[in-house]
């Protein structure tokens, strides 16, 4: 497929058939359709000024809606955010659903089986909650979100590396069964842009060029494999949001997007070095846009608030007439957006909304003893803290299983070899190496690539430690267990996949192999362990 075939495929399936009805509900609750993308930093939609990026889709519900300028995820793996997201709990909170590859504990309801209890039509298409076991009730696997409607397939895969699925058209045939008397939820998770990338699609599909990248992040060497890769990235973005245009199309013609709201965001940063599955701004930051005519006041707002998926649950809870605590859910730290919608303020609307917290346990089998790499954190202000708990483990995993916290791709194999060449180790030290200190503090405003550790800056100590103190106060009321001294339960957690379980121990003795890593590149292991 060239570019101009692919132009025409964008354009085929934001202007195809659309199928025009509308009815006056009985249950005038509103519908919600949530977007999700796979691995998307908050930087990189048009909305927000990248200039090497287009998404009309999600630029649409920041014109006409609210666009959040400070919205994180507590944990930036797919898992663990997610998990966050269906029950509005920090990770801390979540017991084994603090980690990835893990089984969903059955304590734990979702606010989509509380949306479903309460009369809502319910669907899904692409990836919901996952990868893990969601456990089963009545010896059928459990439903945290909605049965997936898939379908829908494209004429054609735009590359070799995305999904074929056609999730516009699968939110189509969700809309065509629906009961017209009753509100709906509809998650709508893309697959993309999660690797792997056809290399050079970017450039060939997307009509764009290297040069268009006006900025590489510090923490990269600024190459042609790194832009390219960057473009490749992007490329899969603007598939994921041309999509979300559809469905807006969808929704108008049939009438259904006055009393919609449509929220589209990111599980997690970017799957590149120092982005998904660390603590930094790349990693943490997200996107985020909603858009509901008969809800949101003044439309056209950017909002300052700090948000957090933990929000998620109690909006939708509350815009739906559900309490909270009649829902059979877990009680939630987080606060509902519903206030904001309702304001007509831009800018800081709620003076309390001024920090979040973030913080990691085990992502990926990718160290001894079944470890994972323990932070927490706080943002706001302008500031990140972070306490890295275990500095001398490797933050990324260990480098002879190939650093398996962080995909495969073209820029990690670029760092890697740029490192074992021994032309430039510096970019390997911020995306690989050890920790120097459990203490980063970081000014996010003139240094948001996080190169610039100011912890021991004297002139900053007595605002690094009200946030020290902020956060222990946090997560001592959350009962964080890493916080309290018992951290170590979270490494005891199980897996959901049987060979994952001391995986590092049975890889050195040859028991397990590469074909179980499969989102790292062989080349990424080192041949023996490092210092």
């Amino acid at each position: 497929m060239n570019y101009t075939s692919f132009k025409a495929y964008l354009l085929i399936l934001i202007t195809g058939p659309l199928f025009c009805s509308s009815a006056l509900k009985a249950d005038d609750r509103p519908n919600i359709l949530f977007c999700i993308m796979d691995d998307a930093s908050y930087m990189h939609m048009s909305a927000y000024g990248c200039e090497w990026m287009d998404t009309p889709g999600f630029d649409r519900l920041a014109e006409e809606g609210i666009l959040f300028q400070n919205a994180y995820t507590p944990n930036a793996k797919c898992a663990p955010s997610r998990s966050s997201i269906l029950t509005g709990r920090n990770s801390w909170q979540l017991e084994e659903a603090a980690n990835h590859i893990v089984n969903f504990p059955a304590k734990f309801k979702t606010f989509p089986e509380a949306l479903r209890e309460s009369g809502y039509q319910m669907g899904r298409t692409g990836k919901g909650w996952g990868p893990g076991d969601p456990g089963q009730i009545d010896g059928k696997p459990r439903v945290l979100i909605a049965e997936e409607i898939a379908s829908a397939k494209l004429p054609e895969k735009p590359t070799t590396a995305m999904s074929n699925k056609d999730y516009a058209g699968n939110f189509e045939l969700f809309l065509d069964r629906s009961d017209l008397g009753k509100p709906w939820f509809f998650w709508y998770g893309s697959h993309e842009p999660h690797r792997r990338y056809e290399y050079g699609s970017g450039q060939k599909l997307g009509g764009k060029s290297i040069d268009d990248i006006d900025e590489v992040p510090g923490f990269w060497p600024d190459s042609e494999v790194v832009r390219n890769d960057m473009l490749d990235y992007g490329l899969e973005i603007e598939h994921a949001d041309s999509h979300l245009l559809r469905m807006l199309e969808m929704l108008e013609s049939r009438g259904e997007l006055e009393n919609t709201l449509i929220l589209m965001t990111s599980d997690n940063g970017m799957p590149f070095p120092r982005g998904k599955a660390q603590e930094y701004e790349y990693s943490n930051h997200m996107p985020l846009a909603a858009m509901w005519p008969a809800g949101i006041r003044n439309p056209g707002r950017v909002v300052e608030d700090m948000v957090s998926f933990i929000d998620f649950a109690p909006t939708f809870l509350e815009m739906t007439g559900i309490r909270f605590a009649d829902s059979g859910m877990m009680p939630s730290p987080g606060k509902s957006l519903v206030n904001i919608f309702k304001s007509r303020k831009a800018g800081q609307v709620d003076p309390k909304r001024d920090y979040v917290v973030i913080g990691k346990e085990r992502h990926d089998y990718s160290r001894p003893n079944n470890q994972g790499y323990p932070i927490r954190g706080i943002v706001g202000k302008g500031y990140l803290y972070l306490y890295n708990y275990k500095i001398d483990l490797w933050p990324a995993g260990n480098p002879e299983l190939g650093y398996l916290d962080v995909d495969g791709g073209a820029t990690k194999t670029e760092i890697l070899e740029l490192f074992r060449s021994g032309k430039d180790r510096s970019y390997w030290d911020l995306s690989f190496g050890k920790r120097e200190s459990n203490e980063e503090f970081f000014d996010l405003v003139n240094d948001p690539d996080c190169l610039n550790n100011l912890a021991d800056d004297e002139r900053l100590s007595a605002t690094m430690a009200r946030m020290k103190e902020r956060l222990a106060d946090t997560l001592t009321t959350q009962k964080d267990p890493r916080h309290l001294g018992n951290g170590d339960i979270f490494d005891n957690y199980g897996y959901s996949r049987d060979h994952a379980w001391n995986f590092y121990e049975k890889y050195m003795a040859g028991e397990e192999s590469k074909a179980n890593t499969g989102w790292v590149n062989d080349s990424d292991y080192e041949p023996e362990p490092l210092d």
